[in-house]
């Protein structure tokens, strides 16, 4: 008998399909292809099978489309294909962010988000990326009418609103801020776009972003100043603007001492807001110079703690504040290897054996050059200490929680390095101030769903993005069905999307 097809019913009720070679004295010679459990599956199978039998047949007698038969082992043809596991896991942490009714279902603003997490790239470019991982690209025209609404102050303050509930801001918010740029390709300023002090030594136009966070480094609040406008300027506007929008009894912002001039303190207090800032010792200060005194002998001991109270404001409306130094061992040996590497080179200098470089260490004098040896010994009596200035009285915060608090600043940080260099926010091509608003809000939402991501999962944005976008599920028609077929996913992945399902199915 000649080869033939035959479909099968298992004990488990799926329907297996088989190739029967021969049958010889009641013995079947069978290739068993696959087991099926749904109609479109069969076809599929059948499909398979009937590629089988007409391998050396000129062609294969399958109408694949309802048109020319395909020639032989030509392969499916492929109706779709989609990250599955990506786009899911991403929906699911947008979703239990709340950013979906915030942005009012707009379905261009979500999918420029996940194309800024998938790949970030121009608008342009991001419609390739939509289209890569299987979402329904929309007109470059399409997106450039929508930007104006992302600029809106509506708009941006819905999902500024959204990430605040997720924080679970209290009546007594700790807040992180920290600013940073954002240049562009260009040489001309425009009175927003302008040349400022840059971190990274810049010439070209820019413009300042001022990025809150809570504790924890979810973004908050993401504002943009003009380029040359410094950085304590930016602050109290936005602190301020956030405490009056979310009715915040006391809000206490934890920011480096650039961050808060003198002036800016008194502003604070003012405003009845509290501050944490950090600060280097430029100078002995008279607690730790009295305590060395009194105890000539001592050593210093791993966590050791030294307070003063001081004043700021002028008479009548003086402020108390107070100072709290802290020892560290380590900070110690940091501080120390830095000083013994400058000394090193400030001695190669002075004595002509290296060029002549800014170093605080050498002191120049007409054509005369030698190591501040004074500094020195300043420098190395320092090393160690560090300053945290806080107008928060005792009751309200320890000594330990002003220091801890501090350390967390390392998480609006991360947030920026986020935003700067796995979303790409720089450089920005935009021209007009209303595009560049609504870069930054696509940027903004990008990074609390990057945030949510990691917070879920433990998962970096890097690892999850590069590890679910291996898989993919794709759709074959065969014999006027559509089958989905599937890449198995890892254990470990299957895990995090499920986190991520949970969290994003509360809010639902």
């Amino acid at each position: 008998m000649s080869p033939h097809i035959r479909v099968v019913t298992t004990a488990s009720g799926a329907r297996a399909v088989q190739i029967v070679y021969s049958r010889k004295g009641g013995k079947r010679d069978l290739e068993h292809i696959g087991s099926a459990h749904t109609d479109a599956e069969l076809e599929l199978l059948k499909a398979t099978a009937q590629q089988r039998l007409t391998a050396d047949q000129p062609e294969l007698d399958l109408d694949l489309d309802g048109g020319d038969p395909a020639p032989k082992n030509a392969p499916l043809p492929i109706s779709s294909t989609r990250m599955g596991p990506l786009l899911d896991g991403l929906d699911h942490a947008y979703q239990a962010l709340g950013l979906d009714a915030a942005a009012d279902h707009d379905e261009i603003f979500r999918k420029l988000v996940f194309a800024r997490l998938i790949e970030p790239t121009s608008k342009l470019d991001s419609l390739r990326v939509m289209s890569e991982v299987g979402l329904d690209a929309p007109s470059y025209r399409t997106v450039t009418r929508a930007l104006p609404t992302y600029a809106t102050e509506k708009f941006r303050g819905a999902l500024s609103r959204a990430c605040a509930a997720r924080a679970g801001l209290g009546p007594n918010a700790l807040v992180l801020f920290d600013v940073s740029t954002l240049y562009f390709e260009t040489q001309e300023g425009d009175g927003f776009r302008e040349p400022g002090f840059s971190k990274e030594r810049r010439l070209e136009p820019q413009i300042t972003i001022g990025l809150l966070t809570n504790a924890a480094g979810f973004p908050l609040q993401l504002d943009a100043f003009e380029g040359n406008t410094a950085e304590t300027k930016t602050m109290l506007p936005v602190i301020n603007a956030f405490r009056r929008q979310y009715e915040l009894e006391h809000v206490t912002v934890v920011a480096d001492a650039g961050m808060l001039s003198r002036q800016n303190r008194v502003d604070l207090d003012t405003a009845g807001l509290g501050y944490i800032i950090g600060q280097r010792l430029a100078d002995m200060p008279w607690v730790l110079e009295q305590w060395r005194k009194d105890h000539p002998d001592a050593p210093l001991e791993e966590g050791m703690v030294l307070t003063e109270r001081t004043y700021t404001g002028t008479a009548g409306a003086r402020r108390q504040h107070r100072i709290i130094y802290q020892y560290r061992a380590a900070r110690a040996r940091r501080t120390l290897r830095g000083i013994d590497a400058q000394i090193a080179k400030a001695e190669r200098a002075v004595a002509g054996r290296a060029q002549l470089k800014r170093n605080r260490f050498i002191t120049v004098t007409d054509e005369s050059r030698a190591v501040n040896r004074e500094l020195e010994a300043k420098a190395r009596s320092l090393a160690g200490w560090k300053a945290y200035i806080t107008n928060l009285d005792e009751q309200t915060a320890s000594n330990q929680f002003v220091i801890d608090a501090y350390h967390q600043l390392w998480h609006v940080e991360k947030s920026f390095r986020m935003s700067k260099h796995d979303l790409a926010a720089r450089p920005i091509f935009h021209r007009l101030k209303e595009s560049i608003d609504a870069h930054l809000t696509v940027v903004f939402a990008a990074l609390a769903v990057a945030r949510q991501i990691e917070a879920v999962t433990g998962w970096s944005l890097k690892k999850f993005i590069t590890t679910a976008r291996r898989y993919r599920e794709v759709e074959i028609t065969v014999g006027g069905h559509t089958v989905t077929a599937a890449d198995p996913i890892p254990d470990d992945l299957a895990q995090a999307l499920e986190v991520l399902k949970q969290e994003g199915t509360k809010l639902t």
